[in-house]
């Protein structure tokens, strides 16, 4: 390995192990987690994933922030959720039949980490306390965000409220580190 690939690789092994989300994982799944990932970038507008397409794939939002949508085959999408820093995109991948339910699209420049869904369930089927570990986690974030669509959706019905985008903060990010991650890199 030449300088540059090796500080590339340590980069992304700092950015997966100091993501909110991944929080307390050991050193080994944290080593499989950096196997499967790279970092991305997206522009204000640009398309992440469709509705209905092939979920190979998920993310770990850095900075910016991305909407859900639903429904925008049949005129005007709704928005779901907002996403931001020190969250997940993107569950599809890990239940089959590895197909998204919403379009993801980001609202400002974006920045995240992109996990190749694929092999990371290779590796979950081999380390199943690394698959039990994501699932915890994931199942916590759908957790909080069904809650939130279903407030939603009693506030739509009792005219409180309209189909707009409502704010996600995410709770991943109320665990303070006791150093930022750019004073770590």
């Amino acid at each position: 390995m030449n300088a540059l690939t090796e500080f590339q690789a340590e980069t992304m092994q700092t950015r997966v192990a100091f993501h909110p989300f991944l929080a307390g994982m050991n050193r080994g799944q944290l080593a499989l987690l950096t196997d499967c990932a790279m970092p991305v970038e997206f522009n204000k507008g640009q398309l992440i994933f469709r509705e209905g397409g092939c979920a190979n794939q998920f993310y770990l939002i850095e900075s910016g922030k991305v909407v859900l949508e639903s429904g925008a085959d049949s005129g005007n999408p709704v928005i779901v959720d907002t996403i931001g820093a020190g969250d997940l995109l993107g569950w599809s991948w890990m239940f089959s039949p590895h197909t998204w339910h919403f379009t993801a699209r980001a609202i400002e420049s974006t920045k995240a980490i992109f996990f190749y869904g694929t092999i990371l369930r290779q590796y979950c089927e081999r380390d199943h306390s690394l698959g039990y570990e994501l699932l915890k986690r994931m199942t916590a974030v759908m957790n909080r965000r069904m809650q939130a669509a279903r407030n939603k959706m009693v506030a739509v019905h009792h005219r409180k409220e309209t189909l707009e985008p409502v704010p996600h903060l995410s709770p991943f990010m109320e665990q303070e580190l006791d150093v930022s991650v750019s004073e770590r890199l």
